[in-house]
């Protein structure tokens, strides 16, 4: 007996699943054809779509597959020449006043998927009120497997299918947004991971017109990721690290993911740096060094330690929930200079309004350059400064008995969480408790992943595994 396909389902960050079993030619058919029509029923149809896709297995020819669905609704398309980083795309929907852009990426997961993600003109992630009617109409083509198309030369002929190359408008952007001065000034030397992704050629590429000096890991195409999942975290930059520990010169080690989203940083000596923590440096740097206006906007589930650096300088700080989505309407509607997540997403004002791997890694770079110190002395002394906030994630497979048990468990109201006071309770995102003293912990669903993720934000080693403890038998016990 044969596997039933599953529903077509957006989550946090667009549809995803496995390439053969549930992700197939049909599939990406049927959801391109869903998009053409909320394109059109919504009236925002008014130009070209662009179409991307990362390094996986098949994404050059899922994604000639969507553009010549787009040409069987009559919408012209501009199809990438090579894989192209999320970010490039969602620029470009921007520099070319685009309707649209569709990207053929799974992101951070194991390779054995695939997905789409669709931004809309504004060039952040499309929105749920969005993906909500774009997978209703999925789901309803689905059953009877109903989707326009064209031959793509024939499309190609009438001009509905263009391809483009979109690198050059987006380096040139992002040159002028880094201080590629004061990396040339420093002459760092900079190891960097595109862990087989569409990074390489953008990364690196700048890095060097800075005249840094790179030595490049993983910049080959290989659709299996060398047999690891290519998430830019501390447990799969295993190479990267142990580069920095050997080579003392190297003063960073930068990553990004397959669609170059995400990143991840290592310092000198092979020591990883958490997201949470990366994005209270830059606050503090850009605040300091680039006289940065504005408020700062998190997603619920981030790191508080970005809070303690806005406050001290009378910045708001505006929180939303999970999902870039809703970091990007906030930089764009409230002029917010830096938007991130624990995720491993930021982005700054005056840039796109979604995550960007490329754009972290090389601030991080002009960082590290102008202050002429190590991430760890910066951490170390934005603690002394600003006092000590540690963070940390757990995640709890979702088993059939925790998905049924897990409401009743978060409506629950305890007075105490670890001896600490429970002072606050929000609900913005999953669960998430303000204890005394500025420690919380949130529990929430992931959009992602069959998990439910725990997050915790203490004041030491000791009060981390008193939360954790707390947490788990809490959501476990």
């Amino acid at each position: 007996m044969g596997i039933k396909a599953a529903s077509i389902k957006f989550g946090t960050s667009g549809w995803r699943a496995v390439i053969a079993r549930d992700f197939t030619f049909t599939r990406v058919k049927i959801v391109t054809q869903a998009i053409a029509d909320y394109l059109k029923s919504s009236g925002l149809f008014r130009g070209e779509v662009l179409v991307g896709y990362d390094t996986r297995f098949l994404g050059d020819r899922f994604a000639r597959a969507s553009a010549q669905v787009l040409a069987g609704n009559r919408i012209r398309s501009v199809l990438s020449r090579r894989d192209v980083p999320t970010p490039v795309i969602a620029f470009s929907i921007l520099s070319r006043k685009a309707s649209g852009g569709i990207n053929i990426t799974a992101s951070h997961n194991p390779p054995e998927y695939s997905g789409i993600k669709f931004s809309p003109d504004w060039g952040g992630p499309a929105e749920p009120q969005v993906t909500g009617e774009i997978e209703k109409q999925a789901n309803r083509l689905l059953r009877r497997e109903h989707f326009l198309e064209m031959d793509f030369d024939a499309a190609r002929e009438k001009g509905l299918i263009k391809e483009a190359d979109f690198s050059g408008p987006y380096l040139r952007a992002l040159a002028r947004r880094i201080d590629l001065d004061a990396i040339r000034k420093a002459k760092i030397k900079v190891a960097v991971d595109t862990l087989f992704g569409t990074s390489r050629g953008y990364l690196d590429e700048i890095l060097r017109r800075a005249r840094a000096e790179v030595t490049l890991l993983h910049s080959e195409t290989n659709p299996g990721f060398g047999g690891f999942q290519p998430d830019p975290s501390e447990s799969h930059l295993v190479e990267l690290r142990r580069l920095m520990s050997r080579d003392r010169k190297l003063a960073l080690g930068l990553a990004a993911d397959p669609d170059a989203d995400r990143y991840g940083i290592v310092d000198r000596g092979g020591k990883f740096i958490e997201p949470n923590y990366i994005l209270a440096l830059l606050a503090n740097y850009l605040i300091r060094e680039r006289g940065a206006r504005g408020p700062v906007a998190r997603s619920v589930a981030t790191s508080h330690l970005i809070d303690r650096v806005a406050e001290k300088y009378g910045r708001k700080v505006i929180e939303t929930p999970v999902g870039f989505k809703y970091l990007g309407r906030v930089m764009i509607e409230q002029g917010a200079f830096l938007i991130g997540e624990e995720s491993h997403g930021m982005s700054m004002g005056g840039h796109i309004p979604d995550k960007d791997g490329i754009l972290a890694g090389l601030l991080v770079a002009e960082m590290v350059a102008k202050t002429g110190k190590t991430l760890s002395r910066l951490l170390q002394d934005l603690y002394r400064e600003f006092g000590v906030v540690l963070n940390h994630r757990i995640n709890l497979v979702l088993t059939p008995a925790l998905e049924k048990g897990i409401g009743k468990k978060l409506a629950g109201n305890p007075g105490k969480i670890a001896g600490l006071k429970v002072v606050e309770r929000s609900e913005l995102d999953g669960v998430k408790l303000i204890l005394e003293g500025g420690s919380w912990i949130l529990a929430r669903k992931s959009g992602t992943e069959p998990v439910v993720r725990i997050y915790l934000d203490g004041r030491s080693e000791k009060e981390m595994r008193e939360l954790e403890k707390a947490a788990r038998q809490w959501i476990l016990g």
